[in-house]
């Protein structure tokens, strides 16, 4: 198997034993992405929207950091502290593709890392 790691200080460091991606047999796994601000650590703070954007954010950075965009992306996994954000959420998060969405689910969960209320991690495609 052909593995590669991605990393950017555009995006927020791991705060466990990972990385922020792998590249893979073609594909990009980018691991779950919180609202952390890259240049502090800190969290955004505000409403769940602005959270998103955080998070899309990161997110960006680490596909240009792989030389793909969200146009790349096959598979999206959301996971939210509570289901009543879902409407939010899913505003932001279409906000940042044009066409073609990929496959998704949206999960509540009962706690997330740093107690975020939104978690998301994506699968794509290189090239």
């Amino acid at each position: 198997m052909n593995k590669s790691i991605i990393t950017t200080a555009n995006a927020p460091a791991p705060i466990g034993p990972y990385n922020q991606a792998v590249v893979a047999n073609g594909f990009l796994f980018v691991s779950g992405q919180i609202a952390l601000i890259p240049s502090t650590g800190e969290l955004a703070q505000g409403d769940i929207a602005t959270e998103t954007h955080q998070v899309m954010r990161n997110l960006d950075a680490i596909l240009t950091e792989a030389g793909i965009n969200f146009q790349h992306i096959v598979k999206t996994t959301i996971f939210l502290s509570d289901m009543s954000l879902f409407a939010q959420v899913n505003e932001v998060y279409g906000s940042y593709f044009a066409t073609d969405y990929p496959a998704r689910e949206t999960v509540a969960v009962k706690g997330l890392p740093k107690g975020v209320n939104v978690e998301i991690s994506v699968v794509a495609v290189m090239g």
